[in-house]
């Protein structure tokens, strides 16, 4: 019997039998102390409201994340007490149901060392409310998890794919080696001209292995789990605007588990910052 339940049978065997409270007590058996307990309010009212405010905001982050931004808040809690307010108000993710997939032999990918090292790119497909075809073209930075860009059209060829690149070009370093599959877009003369234009590498995945490109894959569930399942896009312009701000948000706000915790900008800044130091003795 949980605490409560055994005051409960000490008022009824009081009442029943004219007991006293210590004769009450005894025969249950429970403390006095226990008996005499009053629940208090536990000043978490305004911790609740946030949380119910981020999980409103963010549908598809779990308690995790959401302890994260609580945190940023200036809340001092840990996040034991995070889960059990994230649990009372039932706020915990309800999980897809996802297609089983045939097992296969799984072989670990080399983890680059410092950003622009190497991208993953691949391609995402949607659709507008009015059933038009959207292609999304996904990249990822496999070091820091940022996403330097995604292109939306009704359609990509590899002359976009191309475009696309030398427009990021004008803005950040691009990579020095390219992870992608062996669609058309990618193998074309187009996008292999570019590449060897700009001195990159196009690493080319086996056919039918996209758990080769794990790391864009990856991005890729949480681009569709927390943006396309999420959002509803009535033109091309309104889907670019919308998945444009879903991208800065995730390189911005959103917390990484593999980042521990931190977020792809936050992570680029520490590395760049622990560089400092090594630079500034090699010039002296």
């Amino acid at each position: 019997m949980t605490p409560a339940a055994r005051r409960r049978a000490v008022g009824y065997v009081m009442n029943r039998y004219d007991l006293s409270q210590r004769q009450a007590c005894r025969v249950i058996p429970l403390k006095r102390s226990s008996c005499r307990y009053e629940a208090k309010p536990d000043g978490n009212d305004h911790l609740r409201e946030l949380l119910q405010a981020f999980a409103a905001a963010r549908p598809r982050w779990g308690q995790d994340r959401l302890h994260v931004l609580v945190r940023r808040q200036g809340y001092l809690v840990n996040h034991k007490r995070t889960e059990r307010l994230y649990r009372q108000l039932g706020l915990s993710l309800r999980l897809r149901k996802r297609a089983k997939r045939g097992s296969g032999l799984r072989l670990s990918s080399v983890v680059p060392e410092r950003p622009n090292q190497r991208w993953s790119i691949d391609f995402v497909s949607d659709e507008l409310v009015t059933g038009q075809k959207l292609k999304c073209l996904t990249v990822v930075d496999d070091f820091t998890k940022e996403s330097p860009g995604i292109l939306v059209a009704r359609s990509i060829t590899g002359e976009g794919v191309a475009a696309f690149f030398e427009q990021l070009a004008a803005t950040r370093p691009l990579p020095e080696v390219m992870v992608c599959d062996n669609g058309p877009e990618f193998t074309s003369a187009a996008v292999d001209q570019w590449a060897h234009r700009r001195n990159i590498k196009l690493s080319f995945i086996a056919p039918g292995k996209p758990q080769q490109n794990g790391f864009v894959e990856s991005f890729n569930g949480k681009f569709r789990d927390e943006c396309l399942n999420e959002q509803l896009f009535f033109t091309l312009a309104d889907a670019q605007d919308k998945i444009e701000h879903w991208r800065l948000d995730y390189n911005t706000v959103r917390p990484h588990r593999t980042l521990h915790q931190r977020t792809p900008l936050e992570y680029l800044q520490e590395y760049e910052n622990r560089l400092t130091p090594k630079q500034e003795t090699m010039r002296l």
